[in-house]
């Protein structure tokens, strides 16, 4: 006799933080529906991808897991220390200035600067308390139970086989299984590689790295190191254990006729600095291996199934991106399969959106990985090889204007209403670029220009949905040329001021007005934060040309630079050495 089948709403191939994140919010926002989650693996165990982005903070207050993930005590990590680029010299990127930065008692409630800041994670400890929270919330979750095959019928999934011989019936089913892919490759989704990027990873567990004393206080930064063949990470996940890691592409490895722990250990000993905190650590010894090539599926959806997190497609790890892409691709997958279920929205909408804004914002993360990499010496020939990236986008651009499309481009479809991409503004982006390829300060086109008007053209004005806490709404949205005009958030703000004023300084006190009133509706900013971000969506618009300007000899222009060391972005500093007075540390 078979076993008895198991009849859900939703089911989840993957308990690790897409699966358990999806699982979730389906339950906190719509419990009238049934969810199961089917893990291979016992929780706790160790997995890459410690190191996070601020945008998962907000994704995990929502959930309501935050007490529980701030409750375990992850450092804080204010931003990263980089040996990168055309200089060895090192220099940071921060989340929120040092000298800004204030000591807080732990456990602490989210908001003020903890919206700003990240965490480094224990992902053994941390996957479980995401898995465990779903599982409070009212999904079933099934651990050391494997799916083992997708029964189809053409680009319907009938039901799940498991393990055991049992079978799972639902109405829709989301693969969260990582780079197993399960249900992506019963379904035959093609993968493409949009990039040369072809890396491994090399990693192990230390005790007792001197990093405690480089970092005093709650704050902590991660240590990105290029060598040459490849770069090095060393990521504090607690006051004694560190995650440290060797990247380099898979050729290197290859050719190089090293072990895996031959290799580690010579990288070790090339960098200095990480030589010195490991001076006297221990380390477990258990060297592990894995791909980080870059990836995209064709498609992330079919008549009854998603596709979430890394099995919809994989960027480089150089950003640290992999979480913050996991995470929010999991809450969109939730509240459109919430949405389907309830039918809410045209289908053929919600699914379509969904797979956009998943494959999109995947691929502008690949592209800038590989800027990234491209400013480090990887590819010989840097114009070039980004003429040719853009190329492969469409676009026929000289090797100088495809630079600056690399390094600016991608900047709506990472946060709705927001002008960034990867945890950064325009202003970062470029000085990012400075630091590796040494672009002049004068890159703002806004400065050459005082008049300014709408420039709508040809363009299609769509409905896009914006994923707010419990429910998906459609917002008005521009498209053209492959390029979105998003009329929300800071976008929004522009659109209206300038349908009214033409003249910068009218127009510029338009939005500073708006600015100081309130926060910008779908904007996620603070007032304070709000005009500053505005005027970068200003020359975002410009550039994609949703901005028709002039020169105007009657009227004033801005001054605008970006600085090679900025507040944010500059070459490195002591942690130590900006703590104020009375600081703990």
């Amino acid at each position: 006799m078979s076993p008895d089948p198991i009849t859900v709403d939703v089911a989840i191939i993957g308990g690790g933080p897409g699966g358990a994140t999806a699982a979730g919010f389906l339950r906190r926002y719509a419990p009238e529906f049934s969810v199961a989650v089917f893990e291979r693996e016992c929780f706790p165990r160790e997995h890459v991808g410690e190191s996070q982005l601020p945008p998962i903070g907000r994704v995990l207050n929502e959930l309501g897991v935050w007490p529980e993930i701030e409750a375990a005590g992850f450092p804080i990590k204010i931003g990263a220390t980089y040996r990168w680029g055309q200089s060895d010299k090192l220099w940071d990127f921060e989340f929120v200035p040092p000298a800004d930065y204030q000591e807080e008692s732990r456990p602490r409630a989210y908001g003020g600067q903890s919206r700003y800041l990240a965490l480094q994670v224990e992902r053994a400890i941390y996957d479980d308390i995401l898995l465990r929270h779903a599982a409070t919330l009212g999904a079933l979750v099934m651990q050391e139970t494997a799916v083992r095959s997708v029964a189809r019928t053409g680009d319907r999934v009938d039901h799940l086989i498991l393990d055991d011989g049992r079978s799972v019936h639902a109405r829709w089913y989301l693969d969260a299984s990582g780079n197993a892919a399960l249900l992506r490759r019963a379904m035959d989704v093609a993968i493409e590689a949009p990039t040369r990027l072809q890396n491994v990873a090399f990693w192990d567990y230390w005790d007792n790295t001197e990093w405690a004393s480089k970092f005093p206080g709650g704050a902590t930064r991660v240590l990105v190191m290029s060598i040459g063949s490849g770069w090095i990470w060393f990521i504090p996940l607690s006051p004694t254990r560190t995650s440290i890691g060797f990247v380099c592409p898979a050729g290197f490895y290859k050719q190089g006729g090293r072990s895996a722990r031959e290799l580690y250990d010579w990288a070790l000993a090339q960098e200095p600095m990480i030589a010195a905190l490991t001076a006297n650590a221990t380390r477990e010894g258990q060297v592990r291996a894995t791909k980080d090539w870059s990836f995209l599926a064709d498609r992330c959806y079919g008549d009854n199934w998603l596709l979430v997190g890394e099995t919809a497609g994989f960027a480089d790890p150089i950003l640290a991106a992999g979480l913050t892409l996991t995470h929010t691709g999991a809450r969109e997958a939730a509240l459109t399969v919430m949405s389907l279920l309830r039918a809410q929205h045209d289908p053929a909408w919600l699914l379509r959106h969904y797979d956009d804004n998943q494959r999109t914002r995947i691929r502008q993360h690949i592209r800038f990985a590989d800027f990234w990499y491209a400013a480090n010496g990887v590819f010989t020939d840097l114009q070039d090889y980004t003429r040719e990236i853009a190329r492969d986008a469409g676009l026929d651009l000289n090797p100088a204007q495809a630079f600056q499309w690399l390094g600016t481009g991608g900047f709506t479809h990472d946060v709705l209403g927001q002008a960034v991409i990867g945890g950064s503004d325009l202003v970062s982006v470029r000085q990012i670029a400075q630091r590796m390829v040494a672009l002049d300060e004068d890159l703002w086109q806004l400065t050459r220009y005082n008049r300014f008007w709408l420039q709508l053209d040809d363009a299609a004005r769509v409905d896009i949905p914006a994923y707010l806490e419990g429910r998906i709404v459609a917002v008005p949205c521009f498209v053209r040329n492959g390029k979105r005009l998003p009329c929300v958030g800071v976008f929004a703000s522009i659109v209206t001021a300038v349908q009214t004023h033409s003249a910068l300084p009218a127009l510029l006190s338009a939005l500073s007005a708006q600015s100081g009133a309130s926060d910008s509706p779908g904007s996620g900013l603070p007032s304070g934060d709000l005009f500053y971000q505005q005027v970068q969506a200003m020359e975002l618009m410009l550039s994609d040309g949703w901005l028709r300007a002039e020169h105007d000899p009657q009227l004033p222009v801005l001054t605008m630079k970006t600085p090679r060391e900025g507040r944010f972005i500059h070459t490195n500093v002591d942690l130590a050495a900006v703590a104020p007075p009375g600081r703990k540390t």
